[in-house]
């Protein structure tokens, strides 16, 4: 069920049943050049959406601009600064929570977004208003993406380029994968001296943008992907849905022997 496209007495059937809901996260940020911009929230919307029509859990409007500043010498990237995200999103919760939910999956496919949306969670578990978790597709998924990808990057490598090719290949420039690949990294160590991070942006370590070897990336394994990452997701609604509520809340402080 998707909430934009409901009357509110539909909405209500639902509220009165259910208290899942489903909220996709991305960025509007640059994917080198060859993926679309909107790379991180389409795949998120996807992802949320396939979830949502195979279990007839709740998936609201997806939120398009992340925490993106280190992707901000590229033309075009959005961002907010991270304060504003993380308040932003915990008042989008907390409506839903005005509205009978009391558990989120927060489908998220930017990196950037990570730590936020689990202080968000944090803040929401600890006023006991919510159970919010943080799910990224790809960490759901690990050896298979390490199986289908020899040079994988953590973003718009082959990974990310495989599931635009399945989600809406018309917008991946494929004339452009070598030119992604050549202009790139697809090799690099641990980025840092001495076990300190040094550098701040994506421009620090590449000029185009991206990491990886993307001309790896087809439709047949992102179409792979996509199904194995669903499925991952489905069960992990399913898990939450079936927890009892009280279960999810913190535990009590501890008290002292007698």
């Amino acid at each position: 069920m998707y909430l934009a496209d409901e009357t509110w007495p539909n909405l209500g059937t639902y509220f009165e049943e259910e208290s899942l809901a489903i909220v996709p996260l991305g960025s509007t940020e640059q994917h080198g050049p060859h993926l679309p911009e909107g790379t991180d929230h389409m795949i998120a919307e996807a992802l949320a959406r396939e979830a949502a029509e195979r279990t007839g859990y709740l998936c609201t409007p997806t939120i398009n601009v992340g925490v993106s500043p280190h992707h901000r010498q590229f033309h075009g990237t959005m961002w907010v600064d991270a304060p504003v995200f993380r308040d932003y999103v915990e008042s989008f919760s907390r409506n839903l929570s005005y509205h009978g939910i009391d558990r989120i999956v927060y489908v998220n496919a930017h990196g950037g977004n990570v730590e936020h949306l689990q202080e968000v969670g944090r803040r929401l578990h600890e006023t006991e208003t919510a159970y919010a978790i943080e799910w990224m597709w790809d960490e759901s998924i690990p050896d298979l993406v390490d199986d289908l990808f020899e040079r994988n990057g953590p973003h718009g490598g082959p990974k990310e380029t495989a599931m635009i090719m399945h989600i809406a290949n018309e917008l991946v420039h494929d004339d452009r994968l070598e030119d992604a690949r050549d202009g790139g990294l697809t090799e690099w160590d641990e980025m840092g001296v001495h076990g300190a991070k040094t550098f701040y942006d994506a421009a620090d370590n590449t000029e185009n943008g991206v990491l990886g070897d993307q001309t790896d990336a087809t439709p047949k394994k992102g179409e792979e992907l996509f199904e194995a990452a669903s499925d991952q997701l489905v069960k992990l609604c399913d898990w939450l849905d079936d927890q009892p509520f009280e279960d999810l809340m913190p535990e009590p402080h501890v008290r002292e022997r007698e």
